[in-house]
């Protein structure tokens, strides 16, 4: 498992393990993986001395293309089907069409490692009982989580096929301390608590690790999630094709660190540039020990803002300000104002009077509006609500948008991510 001295090495020492590990990923994908070899073919590069740019980015829509053209899974594979033993695929949540991604035991065991860092920055001890409340599926939600607590020694309790109240009956029960979910979950868990008069900051949950979207780290979301539990966030961020790269650590709130031992990141602009600290870009990576079914250079799609390089308590892994600020495709643009959704998410969750809300843009020629619809606390003045959400986005993004209310239970809940975003309206 992970081998805690490496977020203690140096960024020279960093840099000669991730090189080493590279060559030797490149070693077996340029021989027997068919995407890479075609994608690598004519390309001249030197993991010890090369600028890492040489090598193409790879994007979603390839990976999408290659499985259209190989089906199912595509050419990106570096061993005999016999050797895979994991099949997930990823949510659906965007347009695209989900990807089916596998992994050999050696791939899924590398997946455990991760998480195994995950937790050791969160604080988790074997003697943690951690709670899993959503259903297990082909997306790799907490797959990897669970069994990685599992072999951490972790009192792991699966909470599948259960409704909402039964699953916070059943952590409560089992004394859980911590929970694994999405953000989104987390909240819906603890409103229902308080209509349900379940007192969960008297639980003995001390923490909850959220994923899946940028909650974990837009304040208002994590204040509400604190407020409601009595307990401290850590944000993590992952993706089915790629693994799970990101922790918070215990001692530095705030950020991401990306797992440097395990990926290889990069910060750049829209010209394919490095940003400098403090600006920010798309974050692309490289992961090191998913030999099977790799990704070198892809682009994730996530806005990020790379800290300055310093030691911050005692690591040298690569600090992300913020965590993920947002999609490079999911962007906003209402008068001429760019806006990612969770900075939206942001004013609307610092009103306690709001459960669940929805979004859309509202298009009139070239004129763009956004209209929200919001349903409310049960004793809240919607009316004024409504009010109050419609000049806090005027004060911070310099327009009003229309606040409609939504009825009691009007608006769908979510146990992993969250489709907040409506289709788009004309007229």
């Amino acid at each position: 498992m992970f081998a805690p001295q490496e977020e203690s090495l140096t960024r020279a020492e960093l840099d000669r393990l991730q090189r080493r590990r590279l060559a030797e990923l490149l070693e077996v994908v340029c021989r027997q993986n068919p995407f890479y070899r075609r994608r690598l073919d004519g390309v001249r590069f030197d993991p010890a001395r090369d600028p890492l740019d040489v090598l193409p980015v790879t994007m979603r829509a390839d990976l999408q293309d290659d499985q259209a053209a190989h089906p199912p899974y595509g050419s990106n594979l570096s061993f005999p089907i016999q050797d895979y033993t994991r099949l997930h695929q990823t949510s659906g949540s965007s347009a695209a069409a989900p990807l089916r991604w596998l992994d050999t035991r050696a791939g899924w065991d590398w997946w455990k490692k991760c998480w195994g860092v995950v937790y050791a920055g969160c604080g988790v001890t074997p003697a943690d009982r951690i709670v899993f409340p959503f259903s297990f599926g082909p997306f790799v939600g907490f797959w990897s989580a669970f069994e990685a607590a599992q072999m951490r020694g972790n009192l792991c309790l699966a909470a599948g096929g259960m409704t909402s109240l039964a699953r916070l009956q059943y952590l409560l029960t089992n004394e859980a301390t911590v929970v694994c979910c999405t953000p989104t979950y987390a909240l819906h868990l603890a409103q229902l608590a308080r209509r349900e008069g379940l007192d969960l900051p008297a639980s003995a949950v001390r923490a909850l690790i959220v994923a899946g979207e940028p909650g974990g780290n837009v304040p208002a979301v994590r204040s509400a999630i604190e407020q409601g539990w009595g307990a401290r966030v850590f944000d993590h961020a992952g993706m089915t094709e790629m693994g799970a790269w990101g922790f918070e650590p215990e001692e530095a709130p705030g950020g991401l660190h990306v797992i440097e031992s395990e990926f290889i990141a990069e910060v750049r602009d829209a010209d394919g540039q490095r940003v400098p600290a403090g600006e920010s870009g798309e974050l692309i990576l490289t992961n090191l020990g998913r030999t099977g079914s790799p990704l070198i250079r892809y682009r994730t799609g996530d806005i990020v803002r790379p800290a300055a390089e310093a030691v911050r308590a005692g690591r040298w892994f690569l600090r992300l300000e913020g965590g993920i600020l947002g999609r490079a495709d999911d962007m906003l643009i209402v008068r001429g104002n760019n806006l990612f959704p969770a900075a939206l998410e942001d004013v609307v969750r610092a009103e306690p009077g709001v459960l669940e809300y929805r979004y859309q843009i509202c298009r009139d020629g070239p004129r763009s509006d956004l209209r929200l619809i919001v349903e409310p606390s049960e004793g809240v003045d919607a009316e004024e609500l409504c009010e109050r959400i419609g000049e806090r986005i005027r004060a911070r993004f310099h327009f009003r948008p229309s606040v409609v209310l939504a009825g009691p239970d009007g608006l769908e809940r979510f146990e992993l991510k969250a489709r907040r975003r409506l289709p788009d309206a004309s007229g």
